[in-house]
């Protein structure tokens, strides 16, 4: 009999994440902190065109670009006069299971079953569940999601209570916890106990599932506009959204195209705290994932992360949980699309970003996601409420998270905060290094973290000197 105490469980995670994904990360890794990235995505086996044709088999791929011309309209009459981009966005809930996570589950689920593997298991609370439980479905095989849906009392959210419907109405056997660290116990102990394929959010099938996204986008807006997209903008939580829609950008030779993060701005919230759990209206696009993963993205449940969003992003802004909620409502007013709130993170922050913008610009917005029942911002709102957060008609930038969603007046009180960029690269570098005992790094660890922050070389040697690291010799 194992020991399967949480000490026991914990001391052989790295064997049983090894087994359970297929993949030895050791080879990836080189001197005192670097891993070679590339060569780990490289890993998967599967170009683009090799993707693109597991994700036909199971109809994933191929959604609708749309041209929002009225919510264009409408942000021209706001912004200085020639300004006011073109805005299009990508119609992700014509997925199977209804967001782009069936990019990143379609890959996961053909290697698991291409490696035999019994069954596949996930840890999520958003869209990425039903993802996985609809591709399964789809290939036979039996799945497992794992979710964090309930506070101490026992309330869950609205939003991810309706995904463990979806994910149960594909035949997953969904496990609810509360909020704690019993999550990553449970899921090891249940893929030591199962011998399924862990279909992580973060391995390198998941995120180059995404990259078809990217490239698709850039053909479709080719063939709309006969021009690459000026500016992408993205909903960024753990950075694999990201990571995947700009490796397909840049596979697809759109080279010069703006990637620019969006998250909702639920700063002062702790998303492992029992008491904020239910005081957020946003189960993921939001700063508590956002931020955090963005400076260390392998705080995931494998070694090495394959989301890793400081490579590629050129601006990260967040939006209010108001400005969500009413640019959502907007979309199906204007537009007649009614679509999921947490996807329209991006289509909030693009409403305000098309206005900086020339009026020949191509802005996209580059996904959306399904709604219904439990995600509808009727649901979010009215939970809210009963949790005694004030919902106000007001200015957004009055918003505090957590005590008060406010609803702007008028479209012109939409707004985007810019986070800095520069103390984000920073504070990676800090994780990489002196947040894991390093205080010696080699050259080559160096040119390592530049590429992970997009940090130049004296930059980062400023950095590294501030942090008390030295930089220099070899192993």
């Amino acid at each position: 009999m194992k020991n399967n105490s949480y000490d026991a469980v914990m001391a052989r995670k790295g064997e049983i994440i090894r087994q359970s994904v297929g993949i030895d990360y050791a080879p990836f890794e080189y001197g005192v902190l670097a891993f070679d990235f590339e060569r780990m995505m490289k890993s998967t086996g599967y170009a683009l065109p090799e993707i693109q044709a597991i994700q036909e088999e199971t109809g994933v791929g191929h959604t609708a670009l749309y041209e929002l011309k009225n919510l264009t309209a409408l942000a021209r009459t706001l912004a200085p006069k020639g300004k006011g981009a073109r805005i299009f966005i990508k119609d992700e809930a014509q997925n199977p299971s209804g967001s782009f996570k069936a990019r990143r589950a379609s890959v996961s689920v053909y290697q698991a079953q291409k490696l035999g593997y019994p069954g596949v298991l996930t840890a999520t609370s958003g869209n990425y569940g039903a993802a996985v439980a609809s591709q399964a479905a789809m290939r036979g095989l039996p799945c497992i999601v794992v979710q964090e849906c309930y506070d101490g009392r026992g309330i869950g959210q609205p939003e991810i209570l309706e995904k463990a419907r979806k994910c149960e109405a594909y035949g997953a056997e969904v496990l609810q916890l509360s909020v704690g660290p019993e999550l990553f116990y449970q899921v090891l102990l249940l893929l030591e106990e199962t011998g399924f394929f862990n279909a992580s959010l973060y391995t390198p099938f998941g995120i180059a599932g995404v990259e078809t996204l990217g490239a698709e986008l850039v053909d479709d807006v080719r063939q709309r506009t006969a021009r690459d997209p000026d500016a992408v903008v993205v909903t960024n939580a753990g950075g694999g959204n990201l990571t995947g829609t700009a490796r397909g950008l840049r596979a697809a030779g759109a080279t010069k195209t703006k990637i620019i993060a969006s998250s909702v701005d639920l700063s002062g919230l702790h998303m492992a705290s029992d008491g904020d759990f239910n005081r957020k209206s946003f189960t993921t696009g939001h700063t508590g994932f956002g931020v955090p993963f963005a400076t260390n993205p392998d705080r995931s449940d494998v070694p090495r992360s394959a989301g890793r969003p400081l490579r590629y992003m050129d601006r990260y802004v967040t939006v209010a949980q108001g400005s969500v909620f009413y640019i959502t409502q907007a979309l199906a007013q204007l537009e007649g699309l009614e679509r999921g709130p947490a996807g329209n993170t991006s289509l909030a922050a693009a409403f305000c970003l098309a206005q900086e913008m020339e009026e020949d610009e191509v802005l996209v917005v580059q996904e959306t996601e399904y709604t219904g029942a439990g995600k509808h911002q009727n649901a979010q709102l009215s939970f809210a409420r009963a949790r005694g957060i004030e919902i106000l008609v007001g200015d957004p930038r009055e918003e505090i998270p957590g005590k008060t969603i406010v609803l702007p007046r008028h479209p012109r009180d939409l707004f985007v905060r810019d986070l800095d960029l520069a103390a984000l690269r920073a504070s990676a570098l800090k994780h990489q290094t002196v947040g894991k005992g390093h205080r010696w790094i080699t050259s080559k660890d160096r040119d390592y973290l530049m590429e992970e922050t997009r940090l130049d070389q004296g930059a980062a040697d400023a950095v590294l000197k501030d942090l008390g690291v030295e930089v220099g010799g070899s192993l």
